[in-house]
């Protein structure tokens, strides 16, 4: 059990980060693309609130907060996964980077193509492909960022 526990106390500050991580490069990517910073949060809560929540501009609780809640979520979960999956290993930050990058690309796989519609990140509705990776990279960084921080 203290190898659970300890796998969920480094979740909780590597999915954390990668969260943050994830979130501000969203906003950033879009208003890059000329969209709401929001936008893509917002859309995250398409589940609850269908596609039109990709349109939505401003910040409220039922898009805003369920689409950062869900996104946090889901974010936890794949470090859950990442933090057990690199153990009690204290990485250099090379090696952890490599293995935040695979995480994430595997979380973009099934997030995009094992997960239906209804429980996508909703990313799709607002940016472009090669934002959407730019977003999963900063996931990836906050993930190792996170890694490295939570084991000092």
């Amino acid at each position: 059990m203290a190898g659970w526990a300890r796998t969920l106390r480094y979740a909780a500050v590597s999915g954390t980060c990668a969260s943050v991580a994830s979130t501000v490069a969203l906003a950033l990517l879009a208003r890059a693309e000329g969209k709401g910073a929001l936008q893509p949060v917002n859309s995250t809560s398409h589940w609850l609130n269908g596609e039109r929540a990709a349109f939505f501009t401003k910040a409220d609780l039922s898009h805003t907060a369920v689409g950062y809640a869900t996104h946090h979520a889901a974010t936890l979960f794949w470090a859950v996964l990442f933090e057990r999956w690199i153990g009690r290993r204290r990485p250099a930050a090379l090696p952890v980077l490599q293995d935040a990058l695979l995480m994430t690309a595997i979380a973009a796989a099934v997030d995009y193509t094992a997960t239906p519609k209804r429980f996508t990140p909703g990313w799709e509705f607002v940016l472009s492909k090669r934002s959407m990776a730019a977003a999963y990279g900063a996931m990836a960084a906050g993930l190792a960022a996170g890694a490295l921080i939570g084991r000092r």
